[in-house]
């Protein structure tokens, strides 16, 4: 049986965060079909009159795949020039999609610091509000070439808290900052299981997540081949959206129409709801 939820069909103001391993494909190379298909959905939002704002990955994965780069970039420096010849091609690729479909875009590229500097965040916030005002589609990632936090970083020596390692707490954070009713996070999963269903064969599907216990945490492992982040960083987003009042979906980008299904209320994937919601 098919569950509809009322509140996410409903939602005026979605934050869809698109992670490296939608970008592209296995082999490396960029999945323009699937991109355009994604671009279509947010199109089609954006005709019906809902605020929209896309954060993206993919930059660093598209500067190697231009840079013809036969593994993963290990070196700060090696992984700061491919995002700065990635965002450029990540940019383009949105844009020629929103362009052919009647919709404009913005880049808007962030560090850390736009959200801890006071008057840096009432700056963003303004932008985003005047921009999704006038019907513009932001695209919101991480200035890598700039911002070298989350690049060095390493699970043993963590040089302080950061305010977001990664988009998808950056698209959290931006979510509770607008007022956003929905975050969507698109990955190559289809949602939260109840255990990792690459080990475990008889691991399920969590369709409604009402609140993150700790067995909750205990079934988040892993993370892509290409992305940064995994399942663990998801639910950090999630706590932190829902903890404002805001749903959030944890879905497969790589399925056809997922984005439609989701903002249609029929998600197929797991939804979180905010915090004292029953």
């Amino acid at each position: 049986m098919t569950v509809v939820h009322p509140c996410i069909a409903d939602a005026q103001r979605i934050i869809v965060k698109v992670g490296t391993n939608v970008v592209m494909r296995d082999t490396g190379q960029v999945a323009t079909a699937r991109l355009y298909a994604i671009v279509e959905s947010i199109a089609t939002l954006r005709h019906a009159g809902r605020d929209v704002v896309l954060v993206s990955s993919g930059a660093i994965g598209l500067g190697a795949q231009r840079l013809a780069l036969a593994d993963r970039p290990q070196t700060l420096a090696l992984k700061q020039a491919c995002a700065a010849v990635g965002q450029g091609r990540l940019m383009a690729l949105y844009a020629d999609a929103f362009d052919r479909l009647n919709v404009v875009s913005a880049q808007i590229l962030l560090t850390e610091d736009d959200f801890a500097v006071p008057e840096r965040y009432h700056n963003l916030r303004a932008t985003l509000d005047t921009l999704l005002s006038i019907g513009v589609v932001p695209i919101v990632n991480e200035n890598d070439t700039v911002s070298t936090l989350e690049l060095e970083r390493t699970d043993s020596t963590p040089a302080h808290r950061p305010v977001f390692g990664d988009n998808d707490k950056l698209s959290a954070l931006i979510a509770t900052k607008i007022e956003a009713q929905l975050l969507i996070l698109l990955s190559d999963v289809d949602g939260l299981f109840t255990a990792n269903p690459a080990h475990t064969s008889d691991a399920t599907l969590v369709p409604l997540v009402r609140a993150i216990t700790p067995e909750i945490l205990a079934s988040a492992v892993g993370g892509g081949a290409n992305g940064r982040g995994g399942m663990a960083t998801k639910l950090d987003a999630v706590r932190l959206a829902t903890a404002s009042g805001t749903y959030a979906v944890i879905a497969n980008g790589r399925t056809p129409g997922v984005l439609d299904a989701v903002c249609a209320g029929t998600v197929p994937g797991t939804v979180f709801t905010p915090e004292g919601i029953a």
